[in-house]
């Protein structure tokens, strides 16, 4: 199966419309991590990703027939703008079906490239659908964004050029998964000649769907699917991609959200340019590999796949860097409330810079304050600040990894509401389309009183919302089921420690 597959990478038709990207040393990452760090910079494709390589390589092998028809895909970005762009090329009709929760940049960048848009679901899987239904009744040919042998090996090219531009020393490659295209094409040409090259996946880890797949030995589908790195957002592995990723990828690494922000900075540290989360995956998997293994002097590469990131995404991402490299650590603390108390607290952290400090009077005997501050991974880690803390007397929880913190009571902190009884805490994220928020809140508050409301826009496809309902015990079973019937991914909150020290 290789053969044929290095066969149809090294005859792929990517050079009309795709350009071999540099193989671009990241020498303050190499630095800090003890070993030499190469970015495959795909964010400077024609359409900022490498998804043009697999895209204009499947359509280029259609037949005058089936360019006659026209195409028609669905995808959510990266993929649809290949098309796009291929589609002009070859002078041939697309039609891209995209989720109406689509970041704005990605419908442009479409629309810009000739491609004509449908804007159809709130998720991908109803675009899917809908572009299948298209295929049926108007005789379009599809192009699978991932899921086909040459889309396949029109990525694999990315494998082809990094043997070619590095030929020397190179230990492993670290590449972004979501469908399973872009590693089962450079696992295909690397295990084929270089069988000793390590190709290890990353994926985020609210979206796992290869490392699932692997670990059952059958492709599996993920119940919930985590959408803040949306180009890699997929809940089940493609069947031709597993084929090859079961037998030759070597292992898949996870990371979380606050690792691919760290790394979208460490990217931007050493080359001035900004990835989208999914894009610094590569990147994210390669300091969690160095970290838990404790390797050094080796060479790695990470796919950097693509830069289509919304701005308005920035801000998020700001926030959250810091946590992800261990410089930032967020924290609850308990203190006497009477004067002299923050400075006695201020005088604990000691030379530690404080970015964050939130705190409303909550009675006569405590005060409880939100605090961020500064750490150091290796010089002052996080349970260093913990552990002085306690010892000087300060009762303190670690609020670090706590999204119900980082996301919402951070910006909440604001005192109790004295006569709330009942109250049920849910976090939910829903599909960010214009009337979401109205049409969520008509179905929350329809039958129990809303008595706390965090929204925050993060320029993604996704709303953050957490949500106080006044729900009386008797009435707690029939929640459940009105959850459901709005159909958004919740999560309870009310037993959470960030909620019950500043708002329960």
């Amino acid at each position: 199966m290789l053969e044929q597959y290095v066969k149809k990478i090294l005859t792929s038709r990517v050079y009309d419309v795709a350009v071999e990207t540099p193989l671009q040393a990241a020498g303050q990452l190499s630095k800090r991590l003890g070993n030499q760090v190469l970015l495959k910079r795909e964010d400077l494709q024609p359409v900022f990703s490498f998804k043009i390589r697999g895209a204009y390589n499947k359509m280029a092998q259609l037949s005058p027939e089936e360019l006659a028809r026209g195409v028609v895909t669905a995808s959510a970005g990266n993929h649809a703008q290949g098309v796009a762009l291929a589609a002009r090329e070859l002078g041939i009709k697309a039609i891209i079906v995209m989720p109406k929760t689509t970041p704005e940049i990605k419908v442009e960048g479409v629309r810009s490239r000739g491609g004509k848009v449908v804007l159809h679901g709130d998720s991908f899987p109803e675009a899917l659908a809908y572009s299948l239904k298209l295929v049926e009744e108007k005789g379009y040919v599809y192009i699978h964004p991932y899921d086909d042998p040459d889309t396949i090996a029109g990525q694999g090219t990315v494998a082809m050029e990094i043997l070619r531009q590095h030929p020397g020393q190179l230990d492993a490659i670290f590449v972004p998964v979501g469908g399973g295209g872009l590693i089962a094409g450079i696992a295909a040409y690397v295990k084929y000649l270089r069988p000793e090259v390590k190709v290890i996946g990353v994926e985020p880890d609210d979206s796992n769907c290869l490392q699932a797949a692997m670990a059952a030995g059958e492709r599996v589908v993920l119940g919930q699917v985590g959408l803040f790195a949306d180009g890699v957002a997929v809940a089940q592995i493609g069947q031709h991609t597993f084929d090859i990723c079961r037998h030759h990828v070597d292992e898949v690494i996870t990371v979380s959200t606050d690792e691919i922000c760290a790394a979208i900075k460490d990217i931007y540290d050493d080359t001035r340019s900004i990835t989208e989360p999914a894009g610094a995956l590569g990147v994210a998997g390669i300091k969690r590999y160095v970290e838990s293994r404790s390797v050094s002097g080796q060479t790695l590469v990470a796919i950097d796949s693509g830069a289509n990131v919304n701005f308005d995404r920035l801000r998020h991402v700001a926030e959250r860097a810091e946590l992800g490299e261990g410089r930032e650590a967020i924290i609850a603390v308990t203190i006497p409330e009477k004067p002299g108390s923050f400075k006695a607290f201020c005088e604990a952290i000691g030379k530690r810079q404080i970015t964050e400090f939130n705190y409303r009077y909550h009675n006569e005997g405590e005060a409880h304050i939100f605090v961020g501050v500064q750490t150091h991974p290796e010089n002052d880690p996080r349970s260093a600040l913990l552990e002085s803390l306690t010892a000087q007397g300060f009762p303190v929880q670690d609020l670090t990894d706590n999204e119900l913190a980082k996301l919402h009571i951070r910006h909440m902190v604001g005192g109790r509401a004295a006569r709330v009884s009942d109250e049920l805490v849910l976090r939910f994220e829903f599909p960010e389309r214009p009337g979401a928020l109205f049409n969520f809140l008509n179905k929350l508050g329809g039958r129990w009183n809303i008595s706390m409301f965090h929204y925050r826009n993060h320029g993604a496809a996704d709303g953050r919302v957490v949500a106080g309902l006044q729900v009386p015990d008797d009435e707690r079973h029939l929640v459940p089921q009105a959850l459901e019937a709005i159909g958004y991914p919740y999560w309870d909150e009310s037993d959470n420690p960030a909620y019950q020290l500043f708002l329960g």
